[in-house]
C-alpha cells in the first residue's frame, strides 16, 4: 500500500499534500502540548511500532504481498491527532531513508495511512465500544473491526489514486504516464488481499494488542476512552511508563527478518524496470486479473522514480551482507530515526513557558 514514485502524477501528488497538510496543522496544533520530552517515548514507541509491523510483509492472493499497519492501534492508544503524527513520522522515515513507498508520493501515503485510516479506526472503535468497561471484551472486538476496517479503506483510496491515473494522464498515443491500470482494475487487485489477509491481520494485531494493554497498561485504553479522546495523561509520560512497550518492540525488530519470507512484490509497487522484465511482467499479468501492462515503462513512471535514491533501500543496507541481520538493523535504526526526530520536534515546536502537565513530579533520580 506505500505508492512509490511514478504512479501518481506531479499533480495527483500536490492534490494530496494539499489535502493532508491541514489535517497535519491541526494535529500539531492540537498534541503541541504533549510534545515534551516525558511524553517522546510514548509517541515514539507507537510510530516505531507502525513502522516495524509495516515490514512484515505477509502473501496475498494473485502471488502479492501485503502487510498491517498499526492504524488502530495509534488512533486507540494515542487519539487520532497524535496518531497521524505517530504513523506520518515513520511513512517519512520509510520514504526518505529506506524507499518503502515515494518522497513525492508522501502525501498520498500520509493521506491514506495516516490520516484516514486513524480517523476510521477511531471513529469506528469508539462506535463500537461506547458505554463498556476498559477491561471490557467488545472493546478487544472493536479494536479488531476497527483495524479491518480502517485498513480497507486506505486500501481503496490508494486504489481510486492508481486507477484515476490512466483516466487523466496519457500520451498522445493514449499510453499511460503513470499507474497503467484503471479503477476496474486497481480496485478488486487492491481490495482483494487486503480483504482477506491484510485485513484479518490488521484485526488480529489490534485486537491482540489491545487485549494484552487491558492487563498490562489499562491508562493507554482510558486515554481514548472518555469524551476528551486524544490526550494520554501525563502518568504515561517519560520512559518508565512505557519500558515494557519498547521491551515488547525490541522482540518485534528481533523477529522482523519474517517478513522476507513472502515471495513477491505488494500490488502497485513494481519498480520502472519490472515492466520490462518477462517474469516480473508476468507477476504484474496474473496479479492484475489477467491483463497485461503497457509493453514499456510509463514515461512519467520512468522519469519519476529517479527523482530520489533512498540511502538504504529495501530495508537492505549496502555494507551488510547478511539480509536478515541488515533488516533487523533497519528495523532498529529506524526506530531511533523515528525517536530522535519526535525528540526534534519536540525541541522546536515546544512553546516559550510550557507549564507541566497536571500530576507531573520532577523525576527523583531512581529510574
Amino acid at each position: 500500500m506505500h505508492i512509490p514514485d511514478g504512479y501518481l502524477s506531479p499533480s495527483t501528488c500536490a492534490v494530496a499534500f494539499l489535502i493532508a497538510a491541514p489535517f497535519w496543522w491541526v494535529a500539531q496544533r492540537r498534541v503541541q502540548r504533549l510534545l515534551h520530552t516525558r511524553l517522546v517515548p510514548l509517541l515514539a514507541v507507537v510510530s516505531a511500532f507502525s513502522f516495524v509491523i509495516m515490514m512484515f510483509n505477509l502473501p496475498l492472493p494473485g502471488g502479492t504481498t501485503g502487510h498491517a499497519v498499526g492504524m488502530a492501534v495509534a488512533a486507540i492508544a494515542l487519539g487520532p491527532w497524535a496518531a497521524i503524527l505517530a504513523i506520518s513520522m515513520a511513512l517519512f522515515i520509510q520514504a526518505v531513508f529506506f524507499g518503502d513507498g515515494g518522497v513525492t508520493a508522501l502525501g498520498a501515503n500520509c493521506l491514506n495511512m495516516a490520516i484516514v485510516g486513524p480517523l476510521a479506526a477511531y471513529g469506528l472503535y469508539r462506535l463500537i465500544a461506547a458505554g463498556s468497561a476498559i477491561t471490557a471484551r467488545r472493546r478487544v472486538v472493536a479494536a479488531a473491526a476497527a483495524g479491518y476496517c480502517a485498513i480497507n479503506i486506505s486500501a481503496l483510496l490508494a486504489a481510486v489514486e492508481f486507477g484515476v491515473q490512466p483516466l487523466l494522464f496519457t500520451d498522445a498515443a493514449g499510453t499511460p504516464l503513470y499507474a497503467p491500470y484503471p479503477l476496474s482494475v486497481a480496485v478488486p487487485a487492491m481490495l482483494l488481499g487486503h480483504l482477506t489477509f491484510a485485513g484479518l491481520a490488521e484485526a488480529v494485531v489490534t485486537g491482540g494488542i489491545v487485549a494484552y494493554l487491558q492487563k498490562a497498561n489499562p491508562d493507554l485504553l482510558r486515554a481514548t476512552a472518555g469524551s476528551a479522546g486524544n490526550a494520554p495523561p501525563a502518568r504515561l509520560s517519560g520512559w518508565r511508563p512505557v519500558r515494557s512497550l519498547w521491551l515488547g518492540m525490541a522482540v518485534v525488530m528481533i523477529l522482523s527478518p519474517l517478513g522476507l519470507l513472502a515471495a513477491g512484490t505488494a500490488w502497485g509497487e513494481w519498480g520502472a524496470a519490472d515492466f520490462q522484465d518477462a517474469g516480473a511482467r508476468a507477476e504484474i499479468t496474473r496479479a492484475s486479473g489477467n491483463i497485461a501492462p503497457p509493453q514499456g515503462v510509463p514515461a512519467g513512471m520512468r522519469r519519476l522514480e529517479a527523482l530520489w535514491s533512498a540511502p538504504m533501500p529495501d530495508y537492505a543496507p549496502s555494507f551488510m551482507q547478511n539480509a536478515h541481520v541488515g533488516y533487523v538493523l533497519s528495523a532498529i535504526m529506524g526506530s531511533g530515526m523515528i525517536l530522535l526526530a519526535f525528540y526534534l520536534l519536540a525541541r522546536l515546536t515546544r512553546p516559550a513557558g510550557l507549564t507541566r502537565p497536571a500530576g507531573y513530579r520532577p523525576s527523583s533520580g531512581r529510574r
